[in-house]
């Protein structure tokens, strides 16, 4: 696949299938791109820790997946090897969240992330940095050339 955005897509949706924690969790996939990717999901009652606001691996969660969408967006099997979150607003029920990922360096197996976590009203709730390293495989099955 020659086009940088359906390979995103196909990649995306291919994902998306097998990913039963972002299904469980309730994400969402907004938008995907070539090294970018945005998730929401709404925090419902089991996401709730006991300080009555969502608890940060749930925000982590949603963070990580979309970090996960955008570097394996050029179908190269693609993992964390760090990633760092800082918690800026408590996220409280009810809340949409949504998790934009973005690319700022990519080379070799090597890639930088960063995404931003806001609630419905554009609220920033953690900011995340994810470093990425590119492994054997695919995630989708690469296209051969007929002869």
């Amino acid at each position: 696949m020659t086009d940088p955005q359906r390979l995103a897509e196909a990649c995306a949706s291919a994902m998306f299938d097998r990913d039963q924690a972002a299904r469980h969790l309730g994400m969402t996939v907004e938008a995907v791109g070539p090294g970018t990717a945005t998730l929401a999901m709404t925090v419902d009652e089991r996401m709730i820790n006991g300080h009555a606001i969502c608890h940060g691996g749930i925000i982590f969660a949603l963070a990580d997946t979309a970090f996960a969408y955008a570097c394996n967006a050029y179908n190269r099997t693609t993992v964390a090897q760090h990633c760092a979150v800082t918690f800026l607003s408590p996220a409280k029920l009810g809340n949409r969240l949504s998790a934009a990922a973005v690319e700022r360096s990519r080379a070799g197996r090597n890639g930088i992330y960063d995404i931003r976590v806001t609630d419905q009203d554009g609220k920033p709730i953690a900011e995340f940095r994810g470093h990425s390293r590119s492994i054997q495989g695919t995630v989708i099955p690469e296209e051969r050339d007929a002869e």
